[in-house]
This record gives C-alpha cells, structure tokens and sequence, in this order.
C-alpha cells in the first residue's frame, strides 16, 4: 500500500512542500545556514516535480524537500513515491505548504502506479503516513479508479476480450450492489433485443470472442437517470479496410472509452450519487474474417436508421448507435458518451486534450472551466450543423465516414447525434485514453482521462 491512512508515525521522514515562490521564506524560516546551503549547493529551486534529501547529523535522512506547483494539484507528489527511498513519510506542514489530503493520497497513489501483470516493478513504492478523513479516503478513491481504469487499457486484448471486459463490468457491479446483464452473440439480432449494427461489427470474431451489449444499473428509481455509454472495441484490425502496422499497435487500449466510463460509474457508486445510473458498453473485436462486414454495406440500427459503411475502420460510431439509440428510449435526464472514437481529435488537440460535444453551449463552457480547475482537461468543440451533408448518402440514411479528411471529429460527433433525440441532454467526450510520453503520476500506457472533471461535474448538478 503506497499510502496508508493512520495518524504518521514519528519514525516517519518528513516531506516539507514548497514552490518556486515559497522556497526562500520556508528555508530561512526553517533550514540552518548549512542547509540552504545545501539546497543551493543541489540546485534545488522549489520547481514542481523535484526534491531534495536532507541528510541528518549521522548520515541518515532526516527530511525531504519537495517542489509543487500548489497544495490542490492532483499530481503534487507523484513524482516521489518511486525516487525517495524506501520507507515511511510524512507531509510536515508546520514549516512547508499544506498538501490538500485529497491532493496528497491521490497523486501519492498514482505516483506509485506500474502495470504489474506481465513484469514486475523494480522497487516497491515509498510510504506516505496521513491521518484518516474524507478527503483523504476521496483522494484515494479516485485514484483507485483511475488505476482500475488504466488497468483495463493496458491490459492486451489475448486477456480483454468482450467476454473479459463483460466480466470487469460484473464484478464492478458485484461490489456496488449493481445489477449486471449482457446480450450475447446472436441474441443481438432477436427481435427483443435489437442490436443489428453492434452484431455487424464484432460478427467476425464469433464465436470466441462473440460481440455483445454490457449493461450495468445502479441507483433508486426516484433519482434522475444518468447513462454512461463507454466503446468497447477490445481490439482494432480496422477491418478489411485493416490498419497499417503502426496504427494497429496500441489498438488494445480502443476500448479506453469503455475502461473510463466504468472507472467513472466506479466513482458514482462510490460515492453514493443521487441518480439511477446506466452503464451501456457495446463490446466488440473489429477482426477480419469471411463474414466480416464490407466497405459499401448498408446496415440496420436500432433506431431504424441505415448506414451505409464507407470504412470498416470507422466502427466505433458505429456500434455506438445502437447503445445511444437504447439510451435515449429511457428517456434519461442525461447521457454522457466516452470513446477513443477519431485520430481527428487527437490531431486537433493532441493526447492530453479530449474533445468534448455538448448541444449546450453553457454546459460545454461550464465543463471546461471545471477540467481546467482540477487538472484533468478537455476542450469543446462545434457540433457544426453544416458539416452534416458530409455524412449524408446516397444510398441509405448516413455513411460512417465524411466526404474527405476535414472536421473528421466533428463528422463523428454528428454521426452520434443522429441516434439521440435533441430533447435529451447529451455529451459526447473523444479521448485518447493513452499517454504516449511519462509524466509524474502518468505513466506512459493506457489513461483515465476526463473521469474525474465530469464526477466534479456531476456532484455539481445532482448534488451529493
């Protein structure tokens, strides 16, 4: 356990926080002469993400000095827990800056973080001593969502296939005391459940690995409804439109929408929202075989609509209909969709910016300002009515690809909008669910991205 919630003990190695700005009155108040002479001597300037060792009178540790760029950032002290020794620590705020507990268990817990299941980690994570309270418990709670999260999308489709991802979902659901149902394979196409276009996409790989439609629920009837929608493609040959060798590689982590919306109903539940909530994960592996669906096919959907297929690598969408056509007969008060749906966005704003798709533009605004307040970013882009003519065909109600390479997130967006009535609020959140490069706190590897901004989004809306 890399944070332990228990009053510290006073074995424990103290870690006085700082910023750039704070270092020079926290040392004078604080160090010997000797010892901001050491911190010069280290260059040691308060800069986010560094530390310094202050060795005692018998060569042992006697503090740690850390840099922060302030008390309520999420990743104030991810950078620690696996370059301090091993050990036990302590946050001494009488002489440094006080970490928010909320700040502190989460960014120590995922500081700590290292997919373990294939290699073992070279070291054991630091210790960090804090006294028990909620906001410490929340801190970890969201961290342990994240890690969940992250877990799935590292995890190699051999080991996460619909039928293991339908089972992360049922054991979410068993802990939660959440009710759990999946429709498998061929049962997609009978005339009660009606999930046509979900069936066409992951048909190629039945039997083994036979698509289906996850569903969790949650929650007392008398609470609004709320439901999740997360992609689910566990793995992405792209079809017989297939990827090249490198757009194929990380294609393990395209069920990172599915993965996110989990660690975040994780939260919901956890935290005792007041809603009836919904899970909805389309489940597929998009392989290539005889009966794979073709470039030109025209396939049904739920809602009635028929799509004509211009790339089977652009599946994500279209396995998404029928789960927010299923939705929207709920009549929900919202439904919020996550999907590692188009490289357009990630051209657009890079790995660390999700696109978000709101109908309101108060609420997209309002979103925004929240990710920016806490750390964890996305950016709003136009539901650009103009642009649907681009998806429009000739041949059947919509075409899964637009017209040309321009606005592809936009194009997708507008693909989804189609399936939701304009009466139901609706977000729609374009993640990348990956992080190509390690930051503290973010190893490179699958992402939660956005969970924690909409649970901060949600409590604000629903209360709780």
């Amino acid at each position: 356990m890399t944070v332990t919630l228990k009053k510290p003990a006073a074995s424990a190695v103290p870690i006085v926080c700082v910023t750039r700005d704070s270092l020079a009155a926290t040392a004078a108040a604080a160090l010997s002469p000797a010892e901001r002479q050491w911190l010069a001597t280290v260059g040691f300037a308060g800069a986010p993400d560094s530390h310094v060792l202050l060795p005692g009178a018998e060569g042992h540790l006697r503090a740690v000095w850390a840099g922060v760029r302030s008390a309520g950032d999420a990743y104030a002290l991810s950078a620690l827990p696996m370059a301090l020794p091993e050990g036990r620590y302590r946050l001494d705020d009488t002489a440094g800056l006080a970490i928010a507990p909320a700040a502190a268990a989460q960014s120590w817990a995922l500081g700590g973080y290292r997919f373990a299941r294939y290699k073992a980690p070279r070291r054991t994570p630091a210790e960090l001593q804090l006294p028990a309270g909620a906001e410490a418990r929340h801190g970890l709670a969201v961290a342990a969502a994240m890690i969940a999260t992250r877990d799935l999308v590292n995890t190699p489709a051999e080991h996460l296939g619909p039928a293991e991802l339908a089972q992360a979902a049922q054991a979410l659901a068993l802990a939660h005391g959440a009710r759990f149902k999946q429709t498998v394979g061929d049962a997609l196409l009978k005339p009660a459940s009606r999930f046509p276009a979900i069936h066409a996409v992951g048909r190629a790989a039945a039997p083994e690995r036979a698509p289906r439609l996850i569903e969790l629920s949650w929650g007392s009837p008398k609470h609004p409804r709320l439901t999740l929608v997360g992609k689910g493609v566990c793995f992405d040959s792209g079809g017989l439109d297939i990827k090249p060798a490198d757009g194929m590689r990380h294609m393990k982590k395209d069920m990172g929408g599915a993965a996110n919306a989990l660690g975040l109903a994780q939260l919901i539940m956890g935290a005792r929202l007041p809603v009836q909530l919904t899970v909805l994960i389309p489940a597929v592996e998009n392989a290539i075989a005889g009966n794979a669906y073709r470039p030109g096919d025209v396939i049904s959907t739920r809602a009635g609509l028929g799509i004509e297929i211009g790339n089977t690598d652009a599946e994500g969408r279209v396995i998404l209909c029928d789960a927010l056509a299923y939705a929207a007969e709920a009549r929900p008060d919202l439904i919020i969709d996550l999907a590692t749906l188009t490289g357009a966005a990630r051209i657009a704003l890079g790995g660390q910016l999700p696109a978000l798709f709101c109908r309101d533009m108060a609420a997209a605004r309002d979103i925004v300002d929240h990710g920016l307040a806490i750390g964890d970013p996305l950016w709003h882009l136009p539901l650009w009515a103009p642009y649907h003519a681009g998806i429009e065909s000739d041949v059947a109600d919509i075409v899964n690809t637009g017209r040309g390479p321009q606005a592809g997130a936009i194009n997708a967006a507008l693909f989804l909008a189609d399936f939701v009535p304009a009466s139901i609020d609706w977000l729609h959140i374009d993640l990348y669910a990956w992080n190509d490069a390690a930051r503290p706190g973010r190893p490179a590897g699958g992402e939660a991205q956005t969970i924690r901004t909409l649970l901060d989004w949600l409590k604000a809306r629903y209360g709780g």
